[in-house]
């Protein structure tokens, strides 16, 4: 089979040139937006009058708050006394090898502050933010409520608002200012890029839902 000229080779790859680069140079500034889209949205406290505070799990350890949702719940706290809603909704299912579920375990922390167990609604099934805000919603919604403040960490708060409006619900974010996961420049760096590859996974995940495996059901209790 003959050869092709090197010449030839070499103009088959210069238009490629100016498609690769311009691409590439395209994709390199959509990841430093949606990196600043993170940044900003973590620094926006929206807090205003509304019908719950729903506070997004996280790790529990042997029955108590680990510092991560200590952190979240005291924010809730802080919002929920002064007056910005009548009730708190905690989230998290039972993670793997643990006995109690993350909501479970911020109900009771919550209760110990002194907020009265009718204040307090529960979604124990959630084992990831997407099926906590569903669920949620889900409790929120047969309650005929819908106005929300999410409480979380900074760089989670773009993901969870779209996941929230995408349930129904009118949502503003309310990130914990003094979160454990941002206690240096380097800390914040990786949850910036971490949550940047989940927020890009959920998009995808919403454009193309049939690439998404079947996902096993929640457990009970």
């Amino acid at each position: 089979m003959p050869s092709v000229p090197r010449a030839f080779r070499r103009k088959l790859l210069v238009p490629w040139r100016w498609v690769i680069l311009p691409a590439a140079i395209a994709l390199v500034l959509y990841q430093a937006l949606v990196l600043a889209a993170l940044w900003w949205h973590g620094t926006r406290d929206e807090r205003r009058p509304v019908e719950a505070i729903v506070v997004l799990g996280a790790a529990q350890w042997n029955g108590q708050p680990s510092p991560v949702l200590q952190a979240r719940l005291d924010h809730a706290l802080e919002l929920y006394r002064e007056g910005y809603a009548p009730r708190l909704l905690v989230t998290g299912g039972v993670g793997e090898g643990d006995q109690w579920s993350e909501a479970a375990v911020a109900a009771n922390y919550l209760q110990e502050q002194g907020v009265p167990a009718e204040a307090i609604l529960m979604e124990d099934q959630g084992r990831s933010s997407l099926e906590s805000i569903q669920g949620a919603a889900a409790i929120l919604n047969a309650l005929g409520l819908s106005r929300v403040l999410l409480v979380s960490d900074p760089p989670h708060m773009l993901r969870i608002l779209h996941m929230a409006s995408a349930a129904g619900l009118e949502a503003y974010g309310s990130p914990v200012p003094a979160s454990p996961t941002m206690h240096s420049a380097a800390a914040q760096a990786r949850f910036l890029l971490r949550e940047a590859l989940l927020y890009e996974s959920y998009r995808w995940h919403n454009i193309l839902p049939w690439l998404a495996a079947p996902r096993a059901p929640a457990p009970t209790g």
